[in-house]
């Protein structure tokens, strides 16, 4: 059976309308998309047109087909037309953010009872401490409690942590950035992987110190190119970030981790072990740490497996003297971490809060995970089913700042590879979270949205209205 395409039938609903016709002309297209009477790439008539054949004004139309498009139901570009975009609205925008899929936060668990848990650990907390005592300076390292909790948390990676070679820190970030003023000075060289935490390549620039790129397979980074550097560059240090690598999210393999771990004890090569995510998989190779534990600084927090807001880090030094030297380069740009942010995330060690909320987050970014895997299955997509990220190579018409551009237009933001490249031949791909503030569902129209956008590039510049 034929199906009539043609908005006709919209003239009787826009006389009998108490809406705006602008209004009520993007409520048609997108009834008629829900109906089928419109599909994916369907031509609409021109502005002069449709305001005849609905006796309308061309400036009505012309505010119709632009309320159309920030709907993202259709696409427009001088000298091809008007078309239907497809079945994917745009994610309405939460406060001008849109669905926020740049910034890799964990997803927010909307469970009653661990969010009332958090409430009520966090007050009673705060009602039985001295609010005097968490507001002067202290230590640097944190209180011994404090310690105590980072030992009995970083114990679940590193076995036989102790509480003299451990510092808490004021996030990952900040330990990282002592990490590399302290190991390289100007015009040194650290080896980092080709792709890589966009935060190590701003500190790197920060501070003068050169990044060499180890190329990435699927086991991780190349160790034939870290002994070349080893013999040839003599870089100061190996950064890597070995679990659920940011973007990427492979996981390096314990074979090459053996192999990296070997050849940073031949050379005698510090090795900054950031390992934000390593909580997430329930079954991950041995980290470095174990396998070259006198050469290696090894980082984790509650940034990728809390909440970003909760600036606590840990770090184990590969000695106590090294951990002393970390303390003052930390004390010198940072003073301290704040005394009520770690006095939360001790509570929550210490009463199992932490692990509650880590296996929520761990499930809710498989449920997550599972949306995308449907959405992008036509697409080569790597991801972690317990990771709240992936990687997603563009293999349409697409041009990666393109697809991102268009994306934001439409209210999702996603992140291009190039943030990421270290080698300066960035792939085509970009990352994309599917945590932050977004529920279930939103996460879900997000993906369906980017979806629609892979299977229907109408123009090379669709960004271009």
């Amino acid at each position: 059976m034929n199906i009539d395409k043609s908005p006709a039938h919209w003239l009787r609903r826009i006389e009998l309308g108490d809406r705006p016709a602008y209004l009520l002309i993007a409520d048609l297209i997108a009834e008629d998309l829900r109906d089928g009477r419109l599909t994916s790439r369907d031509r609409l008539p021109t502005l002069r047109d449709l305001s005849d054949q609905l006796r309308l004004n061309y400036t009505t139309v012309a505010r119709a087909y632009a309320e159309a498009r920030k709907r993202g139901l259709i696409d427009s570009r001088p000298g091809m037309g008007t078309y239907v975009r497809g079945s994917a609205p745009a994610v309405p925008l939460r406060g001008g953010s849109g669905a926020e899929m740049t910034m890799n936060l964990p997803p927010e668990p909307q469970d009653a009872a661990l969010i009332e848990r958090l409430q009520s650990s966090a007050a009673e907390l705060l009602a039985r401490t001295d609010p005097y005592a968490l507001m002067r300076y202290q230590d640097f390292g944190g209180t011994p409690e404090d310690r105590e909790a980072a030992v009995q948390w970083l114990r679940h990676r590193l076995p036989d942590c102790d509480a003299s070679r451990v510092l808490v820190c004021p996030g990952i970030h900040s330990a990282l950035a002592a990490l590399v003023s302290q190991l390289a000075r100007p015009g040194e060289l650290i080896c980092v992987e080709s792709l890589t935490y966009p935060g190590i390549k701003a500190m790197a620039t920060q501070l003068g110190v050169q990044l060499h790129a180890l190329t990435l397979d699927d086991e991780g980074p190349s160790a034939a190119e870290f002994e070349l550097a080893c013999k040839t560059l003599k870089p100061k240090a190996l950064y890597c970030n070995p679990t659920l690598l940011n973007p990427t999210t492979t996981t390096t393999s314990r074979v090459r981790r053996e192999a990296l771990a070997d050849i940073a004890l031949r050379y005698s090569i510090p090795i900054i072990e950031d390992d934000a995510y390593s909580m997430l998989p329930r079954e991950i190779p041995a980290p470095l740490a174990l396998l070259a534990p006198e050469l290696t600084y090894y980082i984790t927090g509650f940034s990728k497996c809390l909440g970003a807001g909760l600036r606590t880090a840990y770090v184990c030094a590969p000695s106590e003297r090294a951990a002393q030297r970390l303390a003052g380069a930390l004390r010198a740009t940072t003073v301290m971490a704040s005394p009520i942010t770690n006095a939360l995330a001790t509570r929550w060690v210490n009463d199992g809060t932490a692990m509650m909320m880590l296996e929520a987050i761990r499930e809710e970014s498989i449920a997550r995970q599972a949306l995308a895997a449907t959405h992008l299955a036509k697409h080569a997509v790597l991801a972690q089913p317990e990771g709240f990220h992936l990687w997603l190579p563009l293999d349409s018409g697409w041009s990666v700042v393109e697809f991102a551009s268009f994306l934001r237009t439409q209210g999702v933001g996603v992140v291009a590879s190039a943030a990421f490249s270290t080698d300066g031949d960035p792939p085509d791909a970009v990352r994309i979270c599917l945590g932050g503030p977004m529920t279930r569902g939103e996460c879900d129209d997000a993906l369906r949205l980017i979806a629609d956008t892979l299977e229907h590039p109408l123009h090379p510049h669709a960004t271009v209205m």
